[in-house]
């Protein structure tokens, strides 16, 4: 007698307590297709079936019922010649439509606020589009004395300013130079670096300390601080900063500026789905 898929799903071997405290509000199935599906993910290549019933709690036979419709359906895909599983072509439409839905500067306003309102100072959202700078949100400074916090848009200041640093940091270097080829490194203080090389050497310090900064670099009398915005890949996409006058960016002030953008950055990171360190 063929047995249903009621009666293997009751037949599991005893679940971990995280997975147990959900059963009692979710459709047992469905819960254990999603687990099978977050195992795929993490394993960062595919797995047998064997190691998809260790990794998920699950038996033998459930795990091959539900691989079995999930494959039907295009969510797991098997590798013909190895017969280990991995996650299907199906995941690539859901993640486009997902980023047809998605309004990156919607999503990151409520951080971009909590930032202006913790520290008081001017916030910049941006990122880099066809080899410019672009800065698509900001938020000016809550103190009487502030800085121009500029406008939104492009710039070709990748290369003198902490959001842009941020970003070029954790590009390729075949990257660094196309947009310095495209855009070219205008001095725009007398403090402005001015070549790759030393600019290469700055990126090598933004990526250790996980902050990048701006000394009146581009803007006399400006100090800025930015870090990174990873997506759910990992990748950087954008950068958070902030901007103070020189009069307050003291040692203490700047070091407080420096903490609250990598926290916002690694908030907004994880709101993104990142599970990367930054």
């Amino acid at each position: 007698m063929v047995s249903t898929l009621q009666d293997i799903t009751a037949k599991e071997a005893p679940r971990s307590p995280q997975v147990s405290a959900r059963a009692s509000t979710t459709i047992k199935s469905v819960d254990r297709a999603l687990d099978l599906m977050e195992a795929l993910s993490r394993s960062g290549g595919s797995l047998t079936l064997s190691k998809l019933s260790a990794q998920t709690g699950l038996n033998i036979s459930t795990c091959h019922h539900l691989v079995a419709t999930m494959m039907t359906r295009g969510y797991i895909g098997q590798n013909a010649r190895t017969k280990e599983y991995a996650l299907g072509n199906k995941i690539f439409e859901l993640s486009d439509a997902r980023a047809r839905q998605f309004d990156f500067v919607d999503v990151a306003m409520p951080v971009l606020r909590d930032l202006n309102q913790e520290t008081g100072e001017a916030v910049h959202l941006a990122i880099i589009q066809a080899r410019e700078l672009v800065t698509v949100a900001k938020l000016d400074s809550l103190h009487a004395v502030k800085v121009d916090s500029g406008f939104a848009g492009k710039t070709s200041a990748a290369h003198a300013t902490a959001s842009g640093k941020a970003i070029l940091a954790w590009l390729p270097e075949s990257e660094q130079r196309a947009i310095v080829d495209a855009r070219g490194m205008e001095a725009f203080t007398i403090d402005t670096v001015t070549d790759l090389k030393t600019l290469r050497a700055e990126l090598a310090l933004v990526r250790r300390h996980g902050y990048a900064q701006d000394n009146e670099e581009f803007q006399p009398g400006v100090v800025c601080i930015g870090a990174a915005i990873r997506n759910h890949t990992g990748g950087v996409i954008a950068s958070i900063s902030c901007s103070t006058p020189t009069m307050r960016a003291s040692e203490e002030h700047s070091a407080e500026l420096i903490e609250r953008v990598k926290q916002a950055a690694a908030t907004l990171s994880q709101e993104l789905g990142s599970r990367t360190p930054l």
